[in-house]
């Protein structure tokens, strides 16, 4: 998921770290969650997902900005905003604000129909040549990071199984170009301190990098190579929308690990419907 850090080595150790169908259902999830590295604290960010008349939004803001970037760090902020297409989400655009070591990046994207409009990143990226470039058929069929995230399943049955993990989802942050492959392992039940308590379905998870990164970074070599990532997600209420409940990857220096402290989703009521701006 679409889906999927806190710097270098802590970078790592969050990386890996909608939709509604044809009744239009609604939901809104409202999240917090905390952030380890070899079981010591070292961050807490908070992630609102929207779902309601054909439209959504989701936002992510504190150490969870992480998930907006594979290898971002610090504190930040993001949010996707689109439509509900055939039950799928769309994105319509991307933002994200991400602040680490003094410097902050900002990234805007517009999409339209899977593909990349515009973007733009302030301060632009220095160039290197090493760095596989992303080309214009790499910006078509995409997700931006943060509707990637957010996992529907189709079909009529309980969307908390193991078709959740069927899936390969295409991201394009910006920056780099990348495939998260996902695997069912097993079924978890799962307890938040505020909160959802049931099923999660847990995913292994394979980051395949395929343009804008340079392929000699460290950090890029083994997130490729790794093979004991997992995202369990759970739902949100009323809609057949799964999201990250935990997300675990090993480092050279301990298990990173990003899990909800509160998951609260409740369903939303029918409203006028409206026109995004």
């Amino acid at each position: 998921m679409g889906w999927m850090i806190v710097g270098s080595a802590t970078g790592i150790a969050a990386a890996a770290l909608l939709a509604v169908g044809p009744t239009q259902a609604q939901g809104r999830l409202d999240a917090r969650y905390a952030v380890t590295l070899a079981g010591v604290p070292i961050g807490k960010g908070a992630w609102v997902v929207d779902i309601a008349d054909g439209q959504f939004t989701a936002a992510a803001s504190g150490a969870t900005a992480g998930l907006l970037r594979v290898l971002s760090s610090g504190q930040g902020s993001g949010a996707s905003r689109g439509y509900i297409v055939g039950g799928n989400p769309v994105p319509a655009s991307f933002a994200a604000s991400i602040t680490a070591d003094k410097k902050t990046e900002e990234i805007r994207m517009t999409l339209g129909s899977g593909d990349v409009k515009d973007f733009v990143i302030t301060p632009p990226p220095k160039p290197d040549p090493n760095r596989i470039p992303v080309t214009e058929a790499h910006r078509h069929g995409v997700s931006d990071p943060m509707t990637g995230s957010l996992v529907r399943v189709p079909g009529t049955g309980n969307p908390v199984g193991p078709a959740a993990c069927e899936r390969t989802t295409p991201i394009f942050d910006g920056r780099m170009r990348y495939n998260l492959k996902f695997s069912y392992k097993r079924m978890e039940h799962v307890k938040a301190e505020k909160g959802y308590e049931g099923p999660a379905v847990v995913c292994a998870v394979y980051f395949v990098p395929v343009a804008g990164y340079v392929p000699s970074r460290m950090a890029i070599k083994y997130l490729a190579k790794q093979r004991d990532m997992e995202v369990w997600l759970a739902p949100v209420a009323a809609t057949r929308v799964l999201v990250p409940f935990r997300v675990s990857i090993p480092t050279p220096i301990g298990l990173g690990l990003m899990q909800a402290t509160q998951f609260v989703s409740v369903a939303q009521p029918h409203a006028a419907s409206s026109r995004m701006p």
